[in-house]
């Protein structure tokens, strides 16, 4: 009750957005934005990365990126704006520059999770149909979702917690099966203590391998930040909502982890594209595994769905965004006369997503990893820049802006989290430095529709004008 008490507040009265969003469904978007479908994907691959023990890498992982929520919570109580990342740096910092490069690399890591969900897609649709080939699966999967958001797709927070609900849902089964394998006495606790990597390399160095990939599904807490100007009462509401809601997506994964590494050998789920599904596929509840099998299928297309729809609904967005402040062409603020989608940009991210797709199917062949891992690790590059510039922002805000309701991190704590992101981006560049080439490939994009828009962008400003000064003439066209 005392929160929708709050709903009017100054910012709304300055005609800013209207608060609706309450702290209960805050906390429910925060924990779908992070448990989105990474763990539906991944787990194998971070089984294979560390052996039985690899809960501990989703333990590590979960943590540093609740640490860096924090400092995402006290920037959100003092500027409680729909911008994120690009608003906390520009504020730090000043740079243009820096702020463009925050906003690229944003744009550059969800092409690449788009990717990497769309190949996770393509493993469970294959359970259910193993005719067509995976790219093509993936090609086409991306397409639906670009006409889905052609047509109009009004991402809500009540959609976000239903879809929260289902993915759950089948996270509750996984452990469920655990459950029923320790109460027979089945369980050997032994393997979680276990690291097994066929490098031989030391266990610290097997979780720091295995955080690396765990990262990936610890990231959309950073996407919460873009309904702080929707949230009532977002110095009290948002701290504990997005803190709690990691916190709770933590322990669930952690759980999850460990129910799959009791149930199913290590080595089992290391070799499959769809590890948790090996979990409902070992018979252990003992009816219709066949039907199991094909729910849980279902349960994980649909949670990796509407994660790969929130990214695709974002990447045009962006791109509209960076139109209007003439930083990117002229012809990707279009907007559809009757659908009123940014077409224009979102025919071009599909078209990037499906190079990334193209191009990683047959990149294996060369390199020797897999498409999904590696656009994952691209997207956790690009993301762990992104986390570790909103730490220093945050320490070096300190004291601006500032009264009786803004959330204070904690300092230590934000410095372990800062040298934690540090640690994880070493790592992932040192064990497979060609995933910079993808970075740069990807940032690459985004410096070419920039030099575009300076060189060939026609502008009518008045005298002393800046480029990213709205007005009425400044409309360039390409």
């Amino acid at each position: 009750m005392a929160e929708s008490s709050t709903s009017t507040t100054d910012d709304e009265q300055e005609g800013g957005l209207r608060r609706s969003i309450t702290g209960k469904q805050l906390f429910f978007y925060t924990l779908g934005d992070v448990l989105g479908s990474g763990i539906y994907v991944l787990i194998g691959l971070v089984a294979a990365a560390v052996g039985g023990a690899f809960w501990i890498a989703f333990g590590v992982g979960v943590t540093i990126a609740a640490i860096t929520g924090t400092a995402y919570a006290e920037l959100v109580t003092k500027y409680p704006k729909a911008a994120g990342a690009a608003l906390y740096v520009n504020k730090a910092f000043g740079n243009k520059v820096l702020t463009f490069l925050i906003t690229v690399s944003f744009l550059s890591a969800s092409f690449a999770a788009a990717g990497a969900l769309a190949d996770g897609f393509a493993s469970y649709f294959a359970e259910l149909w193993a005719g067509p080939p995976a790219l093509l699966v993936t090609l086409a999967f991306v397409a639906v979702l670009t006409v889905i958001n052609f047509i109009g797709i009004s991402e809500s927070v009540v959609i976000n917690m239903v879809m929260a609900f289902i993915e759950i849902a089948g996270l509750i089964i996984v452990m469920a099966i655990a459950l029923v394998h320790i109460a027979r006495g089945d369980a050997d606790f032994g393997v979680l203590t276990e690291f097994t990597t066929e490098s031989g390399t030391s266990p610290a160095l097997a979780i720091l391998a295995g955080v690396a990939l765990s990262f990936f599904a610890m990231t959309g807490f950073e996407n919460t930040a873009n309904v702080a100007e929707e949230t009532i009462d977002p110095h009290r509401n948002f701290p504990r909502s997005l803190i709690g809601g990691m916190v709770t997506a933590g322990v669930i994964y952690v759980l999850v982890s460990m129910s799959a590494a009791l149930t199913v050998p290590t080595d089992t789920l290391a070799g499959s594209e769809a590890a948790l599904l090996e979990v409902v596929r070992s018979g252990i509840l003992g009816f219709a595994p066949d039907v199991m099998v094909t729910v849980f299928s279902v349960i994980a297309m649909v949670a990796i769905f509407n994660t790969t729809l929130v990214a695709v609904v974002t990447q045009p967005r962006i791109l509209y965004g960076m139109a209007n402040e003439d930083v990117v062409p002229a012809v990707f603020a279009k907007i559809h006369p009757n659908r009123r989608s940014p077409w224009v940009g979102l025919l071009f991210s599909a078209l990037v997503v499906a190079a990334l797709l193209v191009v990683g199917t047959f990149a294996p062949n060369v390199e020797g990893t897999s498409l999904i891992e590696r656009l994952s690790l691209v997207t956790v590059l690009f993301l762990l820049f992104i986390y570790a510039l909103v730490i220093v922002s945050c320490l070096k805000l300190r004291g601006r802006d500032e009264d009786e309701r803004t959330f204070r991190a904690s300092t230590p704590l934000l410095v372990v989290g800062l040298v934690g992101n540090a640690a994880i981006f070493a790592w992932s560049v040192l064990d497979d430095p060609t995933s910079l080439i993808w970075c740069a490939g990807l940032l690459a994009i985004g410096v070419v529709l920039f030099l575009v828009e300076y060189f060939f962008g026609t502008r009518n400003r008045p005298p002393g004008a800046e480029r990213d000064e709205p007005t009425a003439g400044s409309r360039s066209e390409v």
